[in-house]
């Protein structure tokens, strides 16, 4: 399989000339070996026995020869991570080490944070301007700069398109298999959280049709704030019995060490002086393409009315992924905001590191509406020294901005 560049590629290349370590976390699938290796010049692969043995017996690491030296799946290994940081306190080279995790280790009892000495980067399934499809031509980047940036471009691609990329993933493995294999490949990777990596943390899942179950419920929470009270009483089986609060915060706290969950925080600007703002995070599943195999959705049934309710909170996923790739290369963070009661609601705020804002709205159609921004109008209200640009995403074929300067763009036309 070809390799397709990724945003976080550009990161790397940077950032291994300016530091010794760098940690990529992520869910398993995403690329993380595969991107690692590439910068590396020998590998040690910690889910191997005999390769983590060898390691066991030298975490001085001294018998590693020089060059980049990659660590993959090191929390096999949890100590492996205190020898990389006492290397970096001694002076190791920049680009010395890369280490990659698709889990949080269970045992960090005296393990050091790092912090300081191992940069963390979070590496996430392919947004679609990664995937090969089309070439953008409006950039986040840009929109965050505070210089005025030209907002134009056309794309062929459709709804249609669209929802095919939603339930195709942006795991570089799976996407571009046939369409029986890919919806296999999902499920077996779903199927392995429960068999096989949750019991890798520790936590053995008694009942795996619940936690399916919690799971489907979670995905039809995608792109709300629902109350995670609510989520555990939509688990419930035919017979009505509802798993523990204990069991599901369980749940939530083990697939978030795996990377799985993925949720927005609200948006809480400093010295803020509305106090209405909710601080609930959006839940998002790590990839789109999983929320629709848990609730049994195809490209077709997404634009048909059995899931059409479920279309828009899908889309806006695809675009939240996309978005926080996006925005981690631009060092800028991605919230939402809502008011309490849902007065006022801005799907998507990039903040940069200088306090810049892009409000984002996301719209699962073509055309935008007066109606359609009045969101995004309040917010550059409350803070117009801060708003850099306003944005809706779409799903149409032309980027533009309106009379009132808002852009709008399609969603295959975004990029870094």
């Amino acid at each position: 399989m070809d390799y397709l560049s990724r945003t976080i590629d550009l990161e790397l290349d940077e950032l291994l000339n300016e530091t010794p370590a760098i940690a990529v976390d992520g869910p398993k699938g995403v690329g993380k070996t595969d991107t690692a290796s590439r910068r590396s010049d020998i590998a040690w692969y910690l889910d191997d026995p005999a390769q983590r043995d060898i390691l066991r017996s030298d975490f001085s690491l001294k018998s590693i020869p020089k060059g980049t030296v990659l660590l993959d799946e090191w929390q096999q290994l949890p100590q492996i991570w205190d020898s990389v940081r006492r290397l970096v306190d001694a002076g190791a080279p920049n680009g010395r080490f890369l280490l990659t995790g698709s889990a949080s280790p269970v045992d960090t009892a005296g393990t050091h944070s790092g912090a300081g000495r191992i940069l963390s980067l979070r590496m996430r399934p392919m947004g679609v301007h990664e995937r090969g499809l089309t070439t953008p031509t409006v950039s986040l980047a840009q929109l965050l700069s505070r210089q005025a940036t030209s907002v134009d471009g056309t794309t062929t691609l459709q709804l249609t398109d669209y929802a095919e990329a939603i339930v195709s993933s942006g795991f570089p493995g799976i996407m571009n298999s046939p369409l029986r294999i890919r919806r296999r490949m999902i499920d077996a990777y779903l199927q392995r959280v429960v068999d096989r990596d949750l019991p890798d943390l520790g936590f053995t899942v008694r009942r795996p049709e619940t936690l399916r179950r919690w799971l489907a419920a979670y995905a039809a929470a995608s792109s709300t704030t629902t109350a995670y009270s609510r989520l555990l009483d939509t688990t419930t089986a035919g017979d009505g019995t509802q798993p523990a609060k204990t069991t599901t915060i369980a749940y939530r706290d083990h697939l978030s060490q795996l990377w799985l969950l993925d949720p927005v925080p609200g948006w809480v600007p400093t010295n803020s002086p509305n106090r209405r703002l909710q601080q609930a995070p959006k839940h998002h599943l790590a990839d789109p393409a999983l929320a629709a195999s848990l609730l049994n959705q195809t490209a077709e049934s997404l634009l048909s009315p059995r899931g059409a309710h479920l279309a828009g909170p899908l889309f806006e996923s695809l675009v939240t992924l996309g978005v926080r790739v996006m925005a981690q290369a631009a060092e800028a963070s991605v919230s939402h905001l809502r008011l309490h009661g849902g007065a006022r609601e801005v799907d998507l705020v990039v903040e940069g590191v200088d306090g810049a804002i892009v409000g984002i709205e996301v719209k699962l159609a073509a055309d935008v509406s007066d109606s359609d921004v009045k969101h995004l109008r309040w917010l550059r209200e409350q803070v117009p020294d801060r708003v850099t640009d306003l944005v809706v995403v779409t799903t149409g074929t032309t980027a533009y901005r309106r009379n009132d300067g808002i852009a709008v763009v399609p969603l295959a036309l975004l990029g870094p």
